[in-house]
C-alpha cells in the first residue's frame, strides 16, 4: 500500500488507506454517467494506491458492484466492503427510486434485513462482482431517515436479530473479516451498539466541517467498543465541494451562510474548501478512512490533489477560533 498511510478497522487485522473510494456517485446517482467514466474513476484511484473500495448492490442496482468486480478481479492488494439489506429483483423500479439511478441495470430493490436475506445478499454480491471474497459487510440504510419511524421499527428488529446473526456467523467462519452498518444517521449506530459487536460504522455526512455532533456520543462509545468510523460523504452531499445540496436536498440558508464563512477562512489561507473538508475528519483517530465519491477519472485526480494538499495548522485554529468547528474537535496534524 505504498503512497498512502493506513489505519486499522476496529480490532481486526484489516488496514485501509486513509483515502478510500466510494462507488455510489459513479453508478449514476441522480445524474447519468458513462461506463467509461466509471472505469476511469476506479482505475485512477487504484493507480494512486487507494486500496479501500466501498460499493453496494443499491448503487445503480448492481451497476457499481459490476464495475468494482471487474477492476478488483485477480488483485489481492485491496480491502473491499459492500452492503446487505436490499436484494435485487429483475425489472426496472416503478417507485420513486426509478429516477434515482439513470443508466442503472434492469433490477429493483427489495428490502430484506433477515438472516436469509443477508446471506443471500452476500452470495449475490460475490457472484455479481465475480470475486471470491468480501472483507467488510455492512447492513445498509437502516434508520428513520430512510424508512420512516414505523417501518424502521420492523426493519431494525429484523436487522438486529436475523441480519446480525448472519453477519456474525460469516465473520466467525472467516468468510468476512469485519461487520458493521452503512448509514446516514448516528442515532441508529448508537442503538445498534446495544445489540451486537461491530467492527465499523460507515457514517455518511455526519462528521464534517459542517457537523461534529458524533463527538458528543457516538465517537466516545465507538472508542470504548473498538469500533471504527468509515467516513462517507465528506462534502456533505456536495455543499463543501462547490455545490448547493446538503443531506441530499437543497441547502437551507443558515447552512449556506456557515459554508460561506468556512470558505472565507480557507481562502484566507490559500486552501480550497474541498481540501479542508476532505482532510478534516482524519484529525480524529476514530476515523479510519474518508471515502469521497468521484464520478470520473478527472474527479478522482482532483480528489487526490485536495487530499495531498498541505494545510497549515493555523487554518484549523482559525476555524475553531471563529466558532465554525467545535472547540473539542481533534485537528489534523
Amino acid at each position: 500500500m505504498t503512497g498512502l498511510a493506513t489505519r486499522r478497522i476496529g480490532n481486526t487485522s484489516l488496514e485501509v488507506t486513509e483515502l478510500g473510494l466510494g462507488c455510489a456517485a459513479m453508478a449514476g446517482n441522480h445524474q447519468p454517467n458513462s461506463d467509461e467514466n466509471i472505469v476511469g474513476a476506479i482505475d485512477e484511484a487504484l493507480q494512486h494506491h487507494v486500496r479501500y473500495v466501498d460499493t453496494a448492490p443499491f448503487y445503480g442496482f448492481g451497476r457499481s458492484e459490476h464495475f468494482v468486480g471487474n477492476a478488483l478481479r485477480y488483485r489481492d492488494d485491496h480491502v473491499l466492503s459492500t452492503k446487505a439489506g436490499r436484494l435485487l429483483a429483475p425489472g426496472l423500479p416503478t417507485d420513486s427510486s426509478a429516477g434515482e439511478w439513470p443508466g442503472s441495470f434492469p433490477f429493483h430493490q427489495v428490502y430484506n434485513y433477515s438472516y436469509d436475506g443477508v446471506m443471500r445478499s452476500y452470495e449475490d454480491s460475490l457472484q455479481r462482482m465475480g470475486l471470491d471474497r468480501i472483507d467488510i459487510l455492512l447492513l445498509h440504510d437502516i434508520g428513520v431517515m430512510q424508512h420512516g419511524e414505523e417501518a424502521n421499527r420492523a426493519y431494525f428488529a429484523d436487522a438486529m436479530s436475523g441480519g446480525y446473526k448472519a453477519l456474525d456467523e460469516l465473520r466467525s467462519n472467516g468468510d468476512i473479516k469485519a461487520i458493521g452498518l452503512g448509514v446516514n444517521e448516528r442515532e441508529i449506530c448508537l442503538e445498534a451498539m446495544n445489540h451486537g459487536d461491530w467492527d465499523a460504522f460507515l457514517l455518511a455526512g455526519r462528521y464534517t466541517l459542517l457537523e461534529q455532533d458524533p463527538l458528543d456520543d457516538l465517537f466516545p462509545a465507538c472508542a470504548a467498543a473498538g469500533t471504527s468510523i468509515i467516513l462517507g460523504g465528506p462534502f456533505n452531499s456536495g455543499i463543501l465541494a462547490g455545490g448547493d445540496t446538503w443531506n441530499y436536498a437543497r441547502a437551507p440558508e443558515p447552512v449556506m451562510d456557515k459554508v460561506r464563512k468556512i470558505r472565507d477562512v480557507c481562502e484566507s489561507h490559500g486552501v480550497p474548501l474541498p481540501a479542508a473538508a476532505l482532510q478534516f475528519p482524519l484529525g480524529s483517530s476514530q476515523v479510519s478512512t474518508v471515502i469521497p465519491g468521484p464520478r470520473t477519472r478527472r474527479d478522482m485526480q482532483q480528489i487526490l490533489q485536495w487530499f495531498n494538499m498541505p494545510i497549515p495548522a493555523s487554518l484549523w485554529s482559525d476555524l475553531q477560533g471563529a466558532g465554525l468547528i467545535r472547540a473539542q474537535a481533534p485537528l489534523p496534524s
